[in-house]
């Protein structure tokens, strides 16, 4: 019969998390900004925008640049409604009512993303559902890209 050797205890007890004074938070936040749920959006449009024509002039067929707009619009129409919600008087009362919101506002962003792509063959004549999922992935995957080119903080000189 075999016999294991016991893990080593530690002995030794991890510091205690210490918590920021509110010069560090003030700092930490000049340093790090949040990136606006807007520029996401208008990444997602920009991107959108840039992709229809591409394919329209690449195709040569206005049926498949309308597609690929379409597909990005699924995306930014129900981005914008998810940011209004979470930017609004609302969203930050407390936790509770903040992660309740956010919960809110991502449910109605996918039933209007669903409900525009089951409206898409009656709006958009000749739909090219290829073109559409294109459109759609490419506004889908701006949020990285926003996060990379977001406003950076501004670095202040400061005489000590």
């Amino acid at each position: 019969m075999k016999t294991i050797a016991p893990l080593p205890e530690d002995t030794e007890e991890a510091p205690p998390i210490k918590p920021l004074t509110a010069e560090e938070a003030r700092e930490l936040r000049e340093r790090h900004p949040p990136v606006s749920p807007w520029w996401v959006v208008a990444g997602q449009a920009g991107v959108g925008l840039v992709a229809a024509l591409v394919a329209w002039g690449l195709t040569g067929k206005q049926n498949v640049g309308w597609s690929v707009a379409y597909g990005a619009l699924a995306v930014v129409i129900p981005a914008a409604v998810f940011a209004r919600g979470l930017t609004g008087r609302f969203a930050s009362l407390n936790a509770g009512t903040a992660t309740v919101g956010f919960l809110l506002w991502e449910m109605v962003k996918i039933a209007l993303s669903i409900a525009m792509l089951m409206a898409a063959p009656g709006l958009v004549e000749g739909l090219n559902w290829p073109a559409l999922l294109v459109g759609l992935i490419l506004a889908m995957k701006v949020y990285w890209v926003a996060l990379a080119f977001a406003p950076k903080a501004r670095v202040k000189n400061r005489l000590n």
